[in-house]
């Protein structure tokens, strides 16, 4: 029998030293990057804090930053630049108020349901928050959309969000299950579905900027055979944001198309065959097996869309600048206007509305969809 000779005094230091190290190693390795991190996400936010509360001066000896608090804020909310945040405004309808009523309603139902069910007191309050939110957007667009208002740059790209990332959920669902099927060409178009995803936003702008253009774009022969020869797309603040909203769904589509069909094919094909063989329908299996499977990509997906769409800047600034007046002008472009402008506070302040806007909606939808799931 081998007889284990007790390790010393030094010996077991050096062992509890090895230990310690082999437990401090991975955050030594980690700790560079982290802080690199941190400080490239930190810093710009500090620093933009900093210049949203304060005013830039050019002066002869050189450039000054005077502190002001919120009167960027104010200015943007309640001052000259009300019209440009968020447009002009009359009194809402009847239909909007009526139809803000029966949201206000709902949500106060539905509050106090998730109260009586147990509901902790934080997530109360924050129904109701994303309550009156809902209920402020609906009054906003009642009171801009009607006769005589005017969409401001907040509520433009509230419809870029809303409305662009649904459309575009919704075709790259459609194609992702069209190329799901053993079909002839799948392969090829699969490929070409890809493909926008490889061009630059820029490009993709002008490109879209030459094919609305019916007096000297490539389409010209075809939009005067049709008799729309004078049309112009610009021309109207509705057709200018159809138009943004086509450009950016033609970029993005393809990246809703190559995850949600990624999704699709990690369905387990023996739950559909069983399903299919107990007679259920085709629509049925969608609905009740594939859906469910990738809804938890679809979460992750939708989130990060609705945060590059809020962010959306190239497309109405080289395809429409923002225009006619200030229609199509997104959150992000208003703000680079006015650091084109040398308005460097007025332009921290609009980016750290966006930065509000962005996270409430995205905590709201997480929210959302977790207490859906549970």
């Amino acid at each position: 029998m081998t007889q284990v000779t007790p390790a010393s005094g030094e010996e077991r230091r050096w062992l509890r030293a090895l230990s310690w190290a082999d437990r401090l190693a991975p955050g030594v390795f980690l700790l560079p990057a982290t802080v690199v991190v941190l400080a490239m996400s930190i810093f710009p936010l500090v620093v933009s804090l900093y210049l949203s509360l304060a005013r830039f001066r050019l002066g002869p000896g050189g450039i000054t930053f005077e502190f002001i608090g919120l009167l960027n804020y104010r200015k943007l909310l309640f001052g000259s630049e009300q019209f440009h945040l968020l447009g002009l405004m009359h009194d809402p309808s009847l239909l909007a108020w009526s139809i803000a009523a029966l949201i206000a309603g709902g949500w106060t139902l539905g509050t106090i349901r998730a109260a009586r069910r147990g509901a902790s007191l934080a997530g109360v309050c924050g129904r109701l928050v994303v309550g009156l939110v809902v209920v402020a957007i609906t009054l906003l667009y009642g009171a801009t959309l009607g006769r005589g208002g005017q969409l401001g740059s907040l509520g433009v790209t509230l419809i870029y969000v809303f409305i662009g990332v649904a459309a575009q959920y919704l075709l790259g669902l459609g194609l992702a299950v069209l190329c799901a099927q053993k079909l002839a060409g799948s392969r090829f178009f699969r490929v070409v579905f890809f493909m926008p995803m490889m061009i630059t936003p820029v490009g993709i702008a002008y490109t879209f900027r030459m094919l609305t253009d019916t007096t000297k774009g490539p389409f010209a022969p075809l939009w005067q055979w049709f008799g729309l020869g004078d049309f112009a797309w610009a021309a109207t603040a509705t057709g200018a944001r159809i138009a943004v909203m086509i450009g950016d769904a033609w970029q993005w589509t393809p990246f809703m198309f190559i995850v949600l069909l990624a999704a699709i094919e990690a369905v387990p094909r023996d739950q559909m065959e069983a399903a299919m063989v107990d007679g259920a329908s085709r629509w049925q299996v969608f609905r009740h097996i594939t859906l469910p499977t990738i809804r938890p990509v679809t979460i992750t997906l939708v989130l990060i869309r609705v945060i590059e769409a809020f962010k959306i800047v190239d497309l109405p600034n080289v395809l429409t600048n923002g225009g006619p007046g200030i229609a199509t002008e997104s959150l992000s472009l208003h703000s680079f206007i006015a650091w084109r402008a040398l308005d460097i506070g007025g332009s921290a302040a609009i980016a750290y509305m966006l930065l509000v806007v962005v996270t409430f909606f995205c905590v709201s939808f997480v929210a959302l969809t977790r207490r859906n799931a549970a």
